[in-house]
């Protein structure tokens, strides 16, 4: 058992004890429970679900829990179908498998773009009823008498005059000789007849991370691991130069000190021997060729390629022909910066690694990818790499790269036996994989009525497509950076949006939470906000008029603005601000209210969502995901930013990359919109729609327009 393990498991009950009562559970986490029941025989009719003589139900979970509730909401959908409870699911990690278990959106075995519902909403479904058709067959065939005439009940089958019953242990055998019936081929529950779907379910991981046994990538330990504490070049592309081995050695409880093309681990009994180890060693750095790249330099890049056309991602009409004609004409420059993932959970990956295979332990949103990685350092087929993935302590895309598993095998390459390799928190913030800047060109005309008849947008980023997914970056455009701003959800007769691509020196980019829509709704929803403004219109009948062909954002913006009181007076320096997004395959409308006071310190008193994001699952994850997105954003309009400075990121720990405190927390309130359509993703939506809602209050507030992020608060003193 690892020593952060421990700690915190003695926290918790220490928690408890000075609650007045000493908890000492030893129940099974979801995620082991199925390994008590293994070596029974079971009936697996599809690669999602097993039942073994016990009744016991393992749900095969091709996704990851990351704190967005996935394992609750997707094992729902099982449990729905296949008429068990939820509290008869267990939870077992799907192996790596892209064949079996490939996120649709993304083509591989990954979580992430919030997806998950979306993709598995029927194939689950389908494997619950494909499970519970066989049960009642095997029944029914038992009892002599038609299957349509049995029903099943809480993981029991009942015969049609209710005096027969079998458990699902009791058939497993016998249904596992009968013919699978195809996917499509079983009937599906109608809405009305839902049991499970649309309640607030208790989340099925928690129990686990109260009480402290939940088991996270850093907390995997097999026999005989030893602890490295890793140094990666402070500058992009450099190189280690020189390290002081001697003195590394002579900490006691170090082992070894490795070097890999870009970095030095010191390997050690433990972490603190291991960073005493390599404070030690003192190391020395070949910065490369990146050592003088600034943000001023980068910023200075962005703008003079976004001077230049791009790849075409929407062109309806004539916007430019347009926008020369008309008397009166908007133009701006937005910009949003690097941002880092930091989640709570810094990286880390344990290798142990042997002549004919490699076991991982690590938390990782992309199994199949990680594998295959690993598979073509070490040189071993696929199927000898092991991915043992764990519970994730915050994802945010971050895990859905493989980096930090491709630093660990490197070192346990040079290292006997199992290794975990754990980054501090400062080389996490300092060497992410950041959330693209970008610079963008924003234009429109105003027609007689103050309308937009003429809409532009020129977006200059990096693409994360190009590199994650190439097949996605067609003809010089990145699908994911122009996200939310391609096909905004109001109706402009002529509209011209393009992609200017250009990758800053030596600084890897990547998926972010939220992608896409993170920066191109801020864009839009805040420049629809000056439009607005300029034509002295207000500016939720300004977006209603332009919605009225769409009738979910209307829907999505009404309700959130009548809850919020739009109309109402507020205080001096209070304001309101609106803005609505379709992202994710959800609808969703957020009003924020803020104070600006004299000094330029912005407060969000209060922050009201309004979702339409189809069937809801689970109405507790929705709101939890709207609070939690919602926080998450209003860190990176608030504090985030990632600056560099001779090739180096200034940001190290939370104290210079600050996470919204506890107490600057606003209210939200969540209200959703019943709707029948299929469900939309909810984990990233918030996070995306936040900060125009906000920054628009602002100007309310202040009449000062926030166009490059973080806010500046020196920018609105009075």
């Amino acid at each position: 058992m690892s020593s952060s393990l421990l700690d915190r498991r003695a926290a918790l009950k220490l928690g408890a004890a000075l609650g007045g009562e000493l908890v000492l559970t030893v129940a099974l986490p979801p995620m082991l429970a199925q390994a008590a029941t293994e070596t029974t025989p079971s009936f697996a009719p599809n690669a999602f679900i097993r039942i073994d003589r016990q009744g016991i139900v393992t749900l095969v979970m091709p996704m990851v829990e990351m704190g967005q509730g996935t394992y609750t909401s997707l094992s729902m959908l099982l449990a729905e179908e296949l008429e068990v409870g939820l509290d008869q699911v267990r939870l077992e990690h799907a192996p790596p498998n892209d064949a079996l278990y490939a996120n649709g959106l993304l083509h591989v075995q990954s979580t992430g773009l919030s997806a998950s519902i979306r993709e598995f909403w029927t194939p689950l479904r389908q494997a619950g009823a494909m499970g519970r058709t066989l049960l009642i067959a095997a029944a029914a065939k038992r009892w002599g008498v038609d299957p349509k005439s049995c029903r099943a009940e809480h993981g029991v089958v009942f015969a049609p005059s209710g005096a027969r019953q079998l458990g699902y242990g009791e058939l497993v055998e016998s249904a596992a000789k009968l013919a699978v019936p195809a996917p499509d081929s079983v009937t599906l529950k109608q809405p009305k007849d839902f049991k499970l779907i649309g309640t607030r379910a208790a989340r099925l991981d928690m129990p686990a991370k109260v009480n402290g046994t939940a088991m996270f990538g850093i907390d995997a330990r097999p026999a005989g691991v030893k602890i490295a504490a890793i140094a990666i070049s402070p500058v992009f592309g450099g190189k280690p130069k020189s390290v002081n081995q001697a003195a590394a050695l002579a900490v006691k409880g170090v082992h070894q000190v490795v070097m890999t093309d870009d970095a030095v681990a010191v390997v050690a009994d433990h972490m603190g021997a291991a960073k005493k180890g390599l404070e030690a060693a003192a190391v020395q750095w070949d910065e490369g060729p990146h050592a003088a790249v600034s943000s001023a330099d980068i910023l200075h890049q962005l703008e003079e390629a976004s001077k230049q056309p791009g790849a075409v991602a929407r062109n309806e009409g004539d916007a430019a022909k347009v926008l020369a004609s008309v008397t009166q004409r908007i133009d701006a420059i937005y910009q949003v910066p690097f941002l880092a993932h930091a989640p709570m959970e810094p990286m880390n990956c344990t290798v142990d690694l042997r002549k004919d295979s490699c076991d991982i332990w690590v938390g990782t949103q992309a199994p199949t990818l990680t594998q295959a990685v690993v598979a073509g350092i070490v040189g071993l087929p696929k199927e000898a790499v092991r991915i043992h993935n764990h519970l994730l302590g915050g994802g945010f895309g971050r895990r859905l790269e493989a980096d930090g598993t491709v630093r660990a095998v490197k070192i346990a390459q040079q290292v006997q036996g199992p290794v975990k390799v754990v980054w501090s928190r400062e080389e996490d913030i300092q060497h992410d994989m950041y959330r693209p800047c970008y610079y963008d060109r924003i234009s429109a005309a105003l027609g007689p009525d103050g309308k937009p008849v003429a809409w532009t947008h020129r977006i200059a980023g990096s693409s994360v497509m190009a590199r994650y997914i190439p097949p996605l970056f067609r003809d010089g455009l990145d699908p994911d950076a122009v996200e939310g701003a391609a096909e905004p959800p109001y109706a402009f007769p002529n509209i011209h949006v393009d992609y200017v691509r250009v990758e800053p020196p030596g600084i890897p980019t990547a998926f972010w939470r939220g992608v896409g829509p993170t920066h191109n709704v801020f864009v839009v929803e805040s420049f629809l906000d000056e439009l607005a403004t300029a034509a002295k219109q207000d500016t939720v009948a300004y977006r209603k008029a332009l919605l009225a062909h769409n009738p979910r954002a209307l829907g999505v913006l009404t309700l959130a603005t009548d809850k919020a009181g739009w109309s109402r007076t507020l205080p001096p320096r209070r304001g309101l601000g609106v803005s609505v997004q379709f992202a994710f395959g959800s609808y969703l409308s957020q009003v924020a209210e803020v104070e600006v006071g004299t000094d330029g310190s912005v407060r969000v008193h209060r922050l009201v969502c309004a979702i339409d994001c189809g069937l809801t699952v689970n109405p507790d994850t929705v709101a939890a995901q709207m609070e939690g997105g919602s926080i998450f954003g209003l860190t990176a309009l608030l504090n985030g930013a990632i600056t560099l400075k001779n090739g180096r990121v200034e940001q190290g720990n939370f104290d210079t990359y600050v996470p919204m405190r506890i107490d600057e927390v606003p209210v939200i309130e969540t209200h959703q919109v019943m709707s029948a359509e299929a469900p939309g993703g909810i984990g990233e939506t918030a996070t995306a729609i936040v900060a125009p809602a906000v920054t628009n209050a602002i100007f309310a507030a202040t009449g000062k327009r926030i166009r490059a992020l973080p806010v500046d608060t020196g920018l609105l003193k009075a």
